[in-house]
């Protein structure tokens, strides 16, 4: 199990073959910052898939080597993108990541029926991984970005992607969190009664791989003084490797509230649930967080 972020780079830095990564339109700066940082690292190999001339001012803005990439020159936004998903398609790259290009152009070529990344009847999550100073390990955190009001079916969907990346990333058995606004499952918040649902799936065997608990409010999900301040029993309070929120409201919220108050937090995106796991980071998010996202990315392609 990993506490921080340094460690999987150490843990990726040790293993002999390194993961390809095909940028789609790489050809930001901090795209390229946050890319060369994971070459020089070892961490990974990288195509970036872009207008050249953009890449060339990009790496000189940030003191990169060229050499370091491979470079495939497409002057065009989205066409670049659709070449980028073929080439991991076609097995040319172990996993995506988004460059400057939109979310929702990005997203349209991943999710294209026939030259796309998702299977059949695939559903695409996003997956948050937070190094949280006050925390003692990786936290695991779904949907923040993705899916709005997800159903019973989608959370099922949510909580498999979030125990498969936490797994992908050295937790043996993940302890999931399914949280709501109270420990109590109270017919007035249906997020109560289907994490209660969940949960008990969860213990006759019907969702394998992981240990779960809910409903639970935050609180008890991650903070051992409250679980013994309110005497609960559970295998999962206080020690959560995932939070499973009941919604984007509540998992962005947090998400934002640690990136904005918490001194120190690290963190990760992915998309999870297509073919490969694609990074998904904000245009605006830091070269730390594109870097974490890029080595959590790396852990999790196969």
């Amino acid at each position: 199990m990993f506490t921080g972020f340094d460690e999987i780079f150490a843990e990726l830095q040790s293993r002999g073959a390194k993961k390809r990564m095909v940028a789609a339109w790489g050809v930001d700066s901090h795209t390229i910052a946050a890319a060369g940082k994971a070459v020089a690292l070892g961490l990974v190999e990288v195509t970036l898939v872009g207008d050249q001339k953009l890449i060339e001012e990009a790496c000189r803005e940030e003191g990169v080597d060229m050499s370091c990439f491979t470079i495939l020159h497409n002057p065009d936004e989205i066409p670049s993108v659709a070449q980028a998903v073929q080439m991991v398609r076609e097995g040319q790259g172990d996993f995506l990541m988004k460059g400057l290009c939109s979310t929702d152009k990005f997203l349209r070529a991943v999710l294209n029926k026939e030259t796309g990344l998702l299977p059949p009847k695939g559903t695409l999550t996003h997956c948050t991984t937070l190094e949280i100073p006050s925390y003692h390990k990786l936290l695991f955190v779904g949907d923040v970005a993705v899916i709005p009001a997800p159903d019973f079916k989608q959370k099922q969907i949510i909580m498999d992607c979030l125990v498969k990346t936490a797994k992908a990333v050295g937790v043996e058995k993940p302890k999931v969190a399914i949280i709501a606004a109270t420990e109590q499952v109270l017919t007035s918040q249906p997020a109560t009664v289907e994490a209660a649902m969940l949960s008990k799936m969860v213990e006759r065997g019907q969702i394998k791989g992981c240990i779960a608990d809910g409903p639970l409010a935050l609180d008890v999900a991650i903070d051992k003084e409250s679980v013994e301040i309110k005497g609960l029993v559970s295998p999962v309070a206080g020690d959560a490797d995932c939070l499973l929120f009941p919604n984007i409201e509540s998992g962005n919220v947090f998400y934002k509230a640690n990136s904005k108050l918490v001194q120190g937090v690290r963190q990760a995106g992915i998309l999870v649930g297509a073919k490969v796991p694609c990074v998904l980071s904000s245009r605006a998010d830091s070269i730390d967080t594109k870097l974490n996202s890029i080595a959590i990315a790396a852990m999790s392609a196969k």
